[in-house]
């Protein structure tokens, strides 16, 4: 499968760094996959039987191997510390304690596999910019051990004449700080919904709140409920899918101190425990005030969900579950403004087939039209997008993505209707990029994807991944790439 050779590679090339990582909690007997008992209080007690001589020699051998790679080790160690405090109950030195932290504690190296599946955006700060330079914000999927993804962040720069650069990562990476969030009624109920429970014994607990409550509001409803268990049906059920759904709502928080590149969003609600892939940004205007707004894949190790991911400067993010038949399957990414007077959203929810959805609030999205269907014989297998569309005086640009024989990745491109998207005004009758000799090798062989371009200066930038293992950026005039589009031979019916 050849490309059209209309985009051009650039030198850039991002790898995967094994030495970032971060520290994490670690408890013996709980890594196993499947889960076990824990073997804490053995841990503990063994440290505890140690003279204070063989304490504080393993202590001065950690701070020599580890201390380089954090930020602040002492501190790690002293956090968890904090955590195993009720396994001991006598006084104890503090080198002990200390060293009590350091056994349940573990690096976790966040990139160990690989970086892939970008997205680039505008950076909420332009100051100091040249006249016609942008700064950019690029979103990645990193994967690490066990094929657990985080998303993480790097910085760069488009020059005028279209120059690309990448800045290195900074040192000793950082997760969020995880708070609550406020809760929603009506996205409970189409939750509650698309599970098969949203029915007398939920609108108990639900109508019974305000359309915005919290967690705590949430277990007070709960108790009530289960004090009906002898008159309503499936309470034990329903109260466990509502607290789930509430655990799925939460904000990360990063000290404004901590440069981009080192903010990582880690994993923290039940839906995605072994990963959250993929995120699609897109800045969004809405009466003049911009916003930034992105849906991933959150992964919990059996099946998918999508989730929306929401922030002003990419320091507090706020995450919530999507709900509906068109935020199905993975892959919804945002139009940047409303159409008609409401969100419109690229999906596939039918996991083949590119559509478009729309929703009132950006959570609830059930109306969903087939736009696309796979065609060609390079996209037989199935169809999706490449990110966000773009839009541009002659429509919306989406970049798309079909999968072909060999399981072949091209990334490719429709022009939609600016104010009916369902309609296709023209596509590329072959893919812009496929994965070149040198790109074919990877993680996952023949894979060319991304998830959101930026256009500057009337040429089209492309971060992609490749072969789910590194990153690098294409670029294609916008102009060329217009001429290109031929009349729609991808028929829907209707």
């Amino acid at each position: 499968m050849m490309d059209m050779g209309l985009a051009q590679r650039t030198s850039i090339e991002l790898r995967q760094d094994p030495s970032r990582v971060l520290s994490r909690l670690f408890i013996p007997g709980q890594e196993l996959v499947g889960g076990s008992e824990s073997r804490a209080a053995n841990t503990v007690q063994r440290v505890l039987e140690l003279t204070e001589d063989d304490v504080q020699s393993a202590l001065d051998d950690l701070f020599d191997r580890f201390q380089d790679r954090h930020e602040d080790l002492a501190h790690v160690f002293d956090e968890h510390a904090d955590r195993m405090d009720d396994y001991v109950s006598m006084p104890i030195s503090a080198a002990r304690r200390r060293l009590i932290g350091a056994a349940f504690s573990h690096e976790y190296s966040i990139e160990g596999a690989a970086v892939c599946n970008p997205s680039l955006v505008l950076h909420p700060d332009q100051s100091g910019m040249a006249r016609g330079d942008v700064r950019f914000a690029m979103s990645v999927r990193a994967v690490g051990e066990g094929h657990h993804s985080s998303i993480c962040f790097r910085t760069g720069s488009i020059s005028n004449s279209g120059e690309v650069k990448l800045e290195s990562a900074e040192p000793f990476p950082v997760a969020g700080s995880l708070s609550s969030a406020p809760l929603n009624g009506d996205l409970f109920h189409s939750l509650m919904h698309d599970l098969g429970f949203d029915g007398e014994t939920t609108a108990s607990v639900l109508d019974t709140l305000p359309l915005q409550f919290s967690a705590d509001d949430l277990e007070t409803a709960l108790a009530r409920l289960v004090t009906q268990s002898d008159t309503r049906l499936n309470v034990v059920k329903t109260a466990s899918l509502l607290r789930m759904i509430a655990a799925c709502t939460y904000q990360s928080c990063f000290d404004p101190q901590v440069n981009m590149s080192r903010r990582v969003l880690w994993p923290a609600a039940p839906n995605e425990g072994n990963g959250m892939e993929d995120a699609r940004f897109v800045e969004m205007r809405e009466l003049g005030v911009s916003r930034y707004i992105a849906s991933y894949t959150a992964f919990d190790g059996h099946s998918v969900s999508q989730q929306l991911l929401e922030t002003n400067d990419f320091l507090t993010f706020t995450s919530s579950p999507l709900a509906g038949r068109g935020a199905r399957n993975k892959g919804l990414a945002f139009f940047p403004r409303k159409i008609g007077g409401r969100f419109a959203a690229l999906s596939r929810f039918d996991r083949e087939s590119n559509a478009i959805a729309y929703s009132d609030d950006l959570h609830r999205w059930n109306d969903v039209v087939t736009a696309q269907v796979p065609f060609y014989s390079w996209e037989v297998v199935q169809l999706g997008n490449c990110g966000s569309p773009i839009e541009l005086p002659e429509g919306w640009l989406v970049m798309t993505h079909g999968v072909g024989p060999m399981r072949t990745y091209g990334i490719s491109a429709l022009l939609l209707d600016l104010e009916d998207p369902t309609r296709i005004i023209g596509q590329l009758a072959r893919p812009l990029l496929t994965p070149s000799k040198q790109e074919q090798n990877g993680y996952v062989p023949n894979v060319v994807y991304s998830c959101g371009s930026l256009v500057h200066q009337s040429n089209l930038f492309i971060p992609y991944g490749i072969a789910d293992q590194s990153i690098s950026v294409a670029t294609v005039s916008v102009a060329s790439l217009l001429d290109a589009f031929e009349p729609v031979k991808s028929m829907v019916t209707r």
